[in-house]
Parts: C-alpha cells; structure tokens; sequence
C-alpha cells in the first residue's frame, strides 16, 4: 500500500516520526528544484514532503534580481507546492540589512533591481542605465538601445551633484560593458561624485562596493556551464588594480558560501520553525539579523544543505556547521573532483536527498 505522498507506508512512519527531531533544510534553487524555468523531477514531491511533516527549510540561493516574493510566486507554481516569502534568501535578500546605512547607492544588475532596492527601502536609487541615459558617451561600448533606455531609464536630478554612498550588485549584469565602466567611475571618483576622478591610489575604493555572490559557473538549460557574477568580479577586480598601481580592491562579499549569508539564512531558518509551531506562517514580518552576526541559538540538531555546486552549496555548508546533499542535477557531474570539500551524501536528486535524510536521522 502506498501513501498520499507515494511511500511505502513503513517508510512514510518512518518519515512521521522524523517531524518531531529537530532537523532542518535549506535548498539551493538553479540546478537542484529547476533547470532554467522548468522543474526537476520529483523536486515537488521533496518540498511537499516537507510541508506534510511540517519540517523547516528555506530556499537559499546566489540567484536574484527580483523581489522574494516574485521568485517565491513562480517557483510555487512550477512546482505546485506552497512556499512563503519568507522561506527564501535570495544572493540580495541580506541588503534589507543595509537600508539604514546608505542613502544613494549605485544598484547593479538587470534593470528589475531598481525596483527591488527600492521595495527595501533604500532612498535613492541610481541605475547604470539612468547614467546612460545622462551622457551616452561614458560608455561608448555599452549594448544598451534607444528602446530600453526609453522604457527603463529616468532621470536623476542630484546625479551628479550628490555623492554615491556605495554600490551594490544585486545579480549579473546584462550589460557588462557599460557596468564595467560605471562602476570603475564610481569606486575611483572624488568621494563618490559622478565625473570626477580621485588623484590618490588606494585599495580602497571611494565608496563601498558589495557583490551579492561569487558564484565563477551557475547551470541554465545550455548543457554546458555559463559564467556567473564570480566572473564579473574578477573584472570589476583586475581593472581596479591596474588603476592603482597594482593594489588589490578591498570588496564586500556576500551570498554562498560566505558565513555572512550562512549566518543570515540560519537566523530566517529558525524564524520560520517558530512560525511553524506558533501556526504563523501566513505572516508578513520577518525577523533580519545584522550581517556578521551569528545567531545566538540554534534549537536544530542538523541543518542540511542541498545544493548542486561544490564551490557554494557544498563548501558553505562544511565551513559553517552544517551537513550537505550534492545532487546532480546541475553543475556537479559524475567523475568531478572533489578536492576541497566532503559532502556528506552524493544523491542522483533532490527528492532522493529529502528522503534519504529523513531516513537515516
């Protein structure tokens, strides 16, 4: 006899009686519950699972771009399973810490992160493309057409007037060219004013810069691996170095597999299980620690991450005390060598990860 979840009913008990042990998950999104926009098998039926038995997990991914609740609504769809907004950390998702610290900021990536840093709070936010739109000739090799300019770009009274506070890249850019070259003209500006160029060379830059992930490679539907914002940093790097004198750009990093988003996606973990037991999950409000922080308590015995790159997923997990599930599904393949971490199962897929844990704790 099966179950409602498609178990043979002595390893759905099985599976009951885990919902009372304090584990929980996190799961890495491209390459482990979808391929692009379409979904990876039996992806559904893990998180199902999970609700079922009321068990705690969260999305966790180096992905980004629009709000939490946008990727929340269609990953729900497409997977026909219920997930809160609060149940995600995007790569971005820790700049909500930041809205009190800056006022102006440069917000790097595709055109929708306007809108998104907005919706955070931040006061004002520039866009490359709304520097475009002032003088075309500060990126003469830009991609950008009349057209998108049209619909995407305004017009920033205090652009050039009132300085940056720092800049943020939210998710790989589309047009690296002219981001290339913006952001270059911010980092090495006079105290971050637009036009004007600093006359000191420093490995500091005049403003802050953060980068929501590292992420060198990431898996779409091409059956090869794409770059990803690792790469752009490497640019951003190397051309901020060869401009001052060979010193190396001092960054902020964030996303996996960083402790700063580990600590951060640990902290929303544990306030999801309390809106689990307190029967609050259609709440709106969410607690956000402060970034380097760890949290105070932790009432899980294990946390498990899924994930399908070695170098984000599987690394963040063992630097920051949890267990990992390296699935292939995404930019791990079979025969791939793993020098620098020990996950601690190797699974065909998520489902079998969700299943396979459940069984053996």
């Amino acid at each position: 006899m099966l179950s409602r979840v498609g178990l043979p009913t002595k390893t759905y008990a099985r599976l009951l009686s885990t919902s009372a042990r304090e584990i929980a998950f996190a799961f890495d999104i491209d390459g482990v519950l979808l391929r692009g926009t379409k979904p990876i098998s039996k992806a559904g039926d893990a998180l199902r699972l999970l609700n079922k038995n009321k068990i705690p997990y969260i999305l966790l991914t180096n992905g980004g771009g629009v709000l939490e609740s946008q990727r929340v609504d269609f990953i729900s769809k497409a997977l026909d399973v219920e997930i809160s907004p609060l149940q995600i950390v995007q790569s971005h998702t820790p700049y909500k810490t930041l809205v009190n610290k800056y006022e102006k900021i440069l917000a790097v990536g595709t055109y929708s992160v306007k809108d998104v840093a907005k919706k955070y709070g931040f006061k004002n936010v520039v866009h490359p493309i709304d520097i475009i739109k002032y003088n075309r000739s500060i990126t003469p090799f830009s991609g950008v057409t009349s057209a998108e300019l049209d619909q995407f770009s305004n017009e920033i009274k205090d652009l050039t007037t009132k300085p940056f506070d720092a800049v943020l890249v939210f998710n790989d850019p589309h047009d690296w060219a002219a981001d290339l070259q913006i952001i270059s003209d911010v980092i090495n500006s006079d105290r971050g004013i637009l036009n004007t160029l600093r006359t000191e060379k420093e490995w500091q830059p005049s403003v802050p810069i953060y980068f929501s992930n590292n992420d060198l490679l990431w898996a779409n539907q091409y059956n090869l691996n794409r770059f990803g914002q690792g790469a752009f940093r490497y640019l951003v790097r190397t051309l901020y170095t060869q401009m001052n004198n060979g010193l190396p750009l001092r960054d902020f990093i964030i996303g996996k597999p960083t402790s700063i988003t580990y600590d951060f996606a640990h902290t929303v973990l544990i306030d999801w299980r309390k809106k689990l037991l307190n029967g609050e999950t259609n709440s709106t409000v969410q607690v956000l620690p402060n970034l380097g922080y760890k949290p105070e308590e932790s009432p899980f015995s294990k946390v498990f991450m899924v994930g399908d790159n070695p170098a984000s997923d599987i690394i963040g997990a063992e630097k920051n005390g949890w267990e990992s599930c390296l699935v292939k599904t995404g930019v791990y393949r079979d025969g791939d060598v793993l020098d620098k971490c020990t996950p601690t199962m190797i699974v065909d897929d998520v489902y079998t990860a969700v299943t396979k844990v459940l069984n053996e704790n």
